[in-house]
């Protein structure tokens, strides 16, 4: 019998009172020879006083110690545990992350699992013994046998990769909410719980700030195939259900840095039209593209860029078969976006001979060079980017066709990997059963936007700029190329914008300043005042009026949208900060996510 694996989170531990509850829960598991391993994490608010005391003694405490410190807090959970275990008639034993065998990086206080030796745990479990398991914490082997913590989501973390290691049935966590909700219940008292969502789903979510699982956890799950159970330790309510892709035979040497990309996928079926100097009011996107859903014209890739003015860009693709339905609903409905009064003149630009190409993988988590390096790649390969879409899971970038062969070649070489078409994708997927289109809806306030304009629009240009920032650390979310273009100096330019960590912006100003001024770019603009609604669901892939649905809601509530941005399943828009709350619940609502 396959083995489960359960952890329990600070509050699930937070008492003697909640200890006990735990290891009668554990302890109905373990009958019937049931093989389980349990991970915990400090109780209740032990790790926050444990910081507090090192900050009252060091202004800037050593990482060393601070693992040395932290990890403490795990070691008195399981002994309580066990103990508590024990004294119901239950076999259990403690072990830190060392002595089960969690050997990372000697990187303290943000170490990555490298592997995991699960000799001595299974004679534990061979034994019949309940394996409880410190959370958080692993060791760095070598001479001097450092104790690691592996940061945010570290307990997790441990689960998840104990549960791939040991081929577990599922792996259980247990915390203070019911399981995954369609959005934050502190913001929409009305949202639902999930039965069920997809690993890239969640792992979408877990980005944009649903704090219920870690993503480097379902990265993990997702990687193995372990399949996630999320419930409340309160209740015996089945929760929420995280669903891995089939299970495939995959190295758990370098656990958490296996290939950070699985594939490159090639897409020759698209073509783009783009609508310039369009009207920067609440309403425009609704309009467009709400025709274009009655119309059913299914869109792939949406930009809308920074404004200029009182004008920005609006451009999307769609598969060269509808391309002249698609362009005739754009001409047809530019008088509707610009009224003469307003002295705009938009014009509608069509390109019959694009190509998009991306990279996939779920080790792109928190590796902010991934995306950087696939730019670099293109830029070396002489290959112009002409739209970038990012996700957790996917970076596409639309580029000339005739130079898809380079890029394509370029991508395997440098990822090693092979490459994989839209379309087989798609066929392969046909019998599989068609999920809910949108399955949860989040707000994001804590980003800031940064706009290079100007930028020369040469092969390379971008990869320069983001992997400065990479080289630093700084992760990218979202990032969206203008269609306008400006000659300047005999040289085309176009504008880039991003966003990144309202924590990350001054930063990321100071690292770019100079390189942008040796590039001869325009002005780099920061704006820290603005909140990103998006929507996940990977049902959406070819639903026409999605995207149509959520600008709709939020025209109705007069919020105006900055850009947009989208994946396969997620679409991204940028509002103004004061706006956020009202554009979640909007969107919530729309998508009859709220409950009755």
């Amino acid at each position: 019998m396959a083995p489960i694996v359960q952890k329990y989170g600070g509050t699930s531990v937070g008492s003697i009172e909640r200890l006990q509850a735990v290891a009668q829960r554990v302890a109905n598991t373990a009958k019937d020879g049931q093989s389980v391993v349990v991970v915990v994490s400090a109780m209740g608010k032990t790790t926050d006083s444990l910081v507090q005391m090192a900050n009252e003694i060091s202004s800037n405490p050593c990482r060393r110690e601070m693992d040395m410190l932290l990890s403490t807090g795990e070691q008195v959970s399981i002994a309580l545990l066990s103990m508590a275990l024990q004294e119901r008639g239950v076999p259990a034993i403690s072990m830190t992350g060392a002595q089960v065998g969690i050997v990372t990086e000697a990187a303290h206080s943000r170490a990555r699992i490298l592997q995991i030796q699960t000799d001595r745990l299974e004679r534990h479990l061979n034994a019949g013994k309940v394996v409880v398991v410190a959370g958080f914490q692993g060791i760095a082997l070598g001479e001097e046998l450092e104790i690691t913590t592996l940061g945010r989501g570290g307990s997790d973390t441990s689960a998840v990769a104990l549960a791939a290691a040991l081929n577990a049935d599922r792996c259980e966590i247990y915390t203070d909410v019911p399981g995954i909700l369609t959005t934050d219940p502190r913001l929409v008292p009305e949202a639902q719980l999930m039965d069920e969502i997809t690993c890239d789903e969640m792992l979408e979510l877990a980005s944009l700030g649903a704090k219920v699982l870690h993503p480097r956890a379902v990265e993990i799950a997702r990687n193995y195939g372990v399949t996630l159970v999320v419930r409340s330790s309160w209740t015996d309510d089945p929760g929420t259900r995280v669903v891995a892709p089939e299970r495939t035979p995959r190295k758990l040497e370098g656990l958490e840095l296996v290939h950070p990309v699985d594939a490159v996928e090639f897409d020759a079926d698209q073509a783009k039209v783009a609508l310039l100097r369009v009207c920067d009011r609440p309403g425009i996107a609704a309009t467009l593209f709400g025709e274009i859903g009655r119309q059913r014209v299914d869109v792939d890739l949406i930009v809308q860029s920074i404004h200029e003015g009182n004008t920005n860009d609006i451009a999307f693709t769609v598969t060269k078969n509808i391309l002249d339905r698609a362009e005739s609903v754009a001409a047809a409905i530019v008088p509707a976006l610009s009224p003469e009064s307003e002295n705009n003149q938009t014009d509608v630009i069509v390109d019959r001979d694009i190509a998009k190409v991306s990279i996939v993988g779920a080790g792109m988590i928190g590796r902010p060079g991934v995306a950087a390096e696939m730019f670099s790649t293109l830029g070396k390969a002489g290959v112009n980017i002409q739209m970038i879409s990012t996700s957790e899971v996917k970076v596409s970038c639309v580029i000339d066709a005739s130079d898809g062969d380079r890029a394509i070649a370029a991508l395997c070489e440098t990822f090693d990997v092979h490459i994989s078409t839209v379309r087989e994708r798609e066929i392969a997927n046909t019998d599989a059963v068609k999920p809910p289109v949108v399955r949860g809806v989040a707000l994001d306030r804590g980003q800031a936007r940064l706009a290079i304009l100007q930028v020369p629009d040469l092969a390379g240009r971008a990869a320069r700029i983001f992997q400065l920032l990479a080289e630093h650390g700084i992760s990218i979310d979202t990032i969206i190329q203008s269609q306008r273009c400006r000659i300047l100096n005999n040289i085309p330019t176009r504008d880039i914008a991003f966003t990144v960590a309202q924590t990350d912006a001054e930063a990321a100003r100071e690292l770019l300043t100079p390189l942008l001024e040796e590039m001869g770019c325009g002005e780099l603009v920061v704006d820290k005042s603005i909140s990103k609604v998006s929507i996940v669901g990977s049902g959406m892939i070819g639903q026409p009026g999605v995207a149509a649905k959520m600008f709709a809601a939020l025209a109705q509530e007069k919020i105006n949208i900055q850009t947009i941005a989208t994946s396969e399943i997620k679409i991204s828009c940028v509002v103004p900060e004061e706006d956020g709350v009202k554009a979640l619940q909007a969107v919530h609502a729309a998508f009859g996510l709220s409950k009755g």
